[in-house]
């Protein structure tokens, strides 16, 4: 598994892929928090906070997090080489896992150099360090955790076909509908009966709980329930080819 995961890391990064997601996310945020006039933009809020950090960076991630997994199952399948890697003497969870391993880091990569972002506002602050720090630590956790998600959905994705862009659209599109889908789907008639509880299957409403710094033990369990998930969704579908 280890063999695995480290050939998928080195994999991003031999080639231009992890690179330019890491610089696609930075440019992307630092543009809307730095450049662009808005509501977005730091310096116009008057605030010393990284609210819109944590506003645009999951839809940023919705798109490249099935970038960065398009290619993990439907390029072995198209390859042909996903039979000799499910003949290899590991499990199939373990090599999902580490191919999940995988994509996980290099959102990690991506993230961390936002804590210039934290720097550069905690410096700005007025006096210096007016910032939610609690906050601020927890959105970053739960981003990370949102991230994390991104990267199941993109895996179980890329598991359905061996076409790279079918697997990104479907992966695109997963991950808008377990993002905030269930906020719409909650403001139908139909459902607003239960609509705390679809609210509840959504990632925003536990995104948006832990951005207030306060890490609860139900949104820890609804990531961690979420991401084993679609991996064990995942699994079910690469050992179909055998039934």
């Amino acid at each position: 598994m280890y063999t695995l995961l480290k050939k998928e890391i080195s994999g991003f990064f031999s080639s231009l892929t992890g690179y330019v997601v890491i610089i696609v996310f930075l440019i992307i945020n630092s543009l809307f928090m730095w450049i662009f006039p808005g509501v977005n933009n730091v310096l116009d809020s008057g605030y010393a906070s990284l609210d819109s950090l944590f506003t645009i960076a999951p839809w940023v991630f919705l798109f490249l997090a099935p970038a960065v997994t398009m290619r993990m199952f439907a390029d072995e399948k198209k390859s042909g080489t996903i039979e000799l890697l499910l003949t290899k003497p590991i499990t199939d969870f373990q090599i999902i896992f580490a191919k999940y391993l995988a994509g996980l880091i290099l959102v990690l990569f991506s993230i961390l150099p936002t804590l210039i972002y934290f720097y550069s506002v905690y410096q700005l602050g007025n006096p210096v360090g007016n910032i939610d720090t609690g906050g601020t630590w927890g959105s970053f956790i739960g981003l990370f955790f949102l991230a994390g998600i991104y990267v199941a959905i993109g895996i179980l994705s890329s598991s359905f076909t061996e076409n790279q862009i079918i697997a990104f659209i479907i992966g695109m599109l997963l991950c808008f509908v377990t993002y905030i889908g269930f906020d719409y789907i909650s403001q139908l008639i139909t459902f607003k009966s239960i609509d705390g509880f679809i609210i509840n299957l959504g990632i925003n409403e536990h995104y948006r709980s832990m951005s207030r710094g306060v890490i609860d033990s139900r949104d820890m369990i609804y990531f961690i329930s979420v991401i084993a998930f679609f991996l064990l969704v995942t699994k079910t579908v690469l050992q179909s080819r055998k039934w």
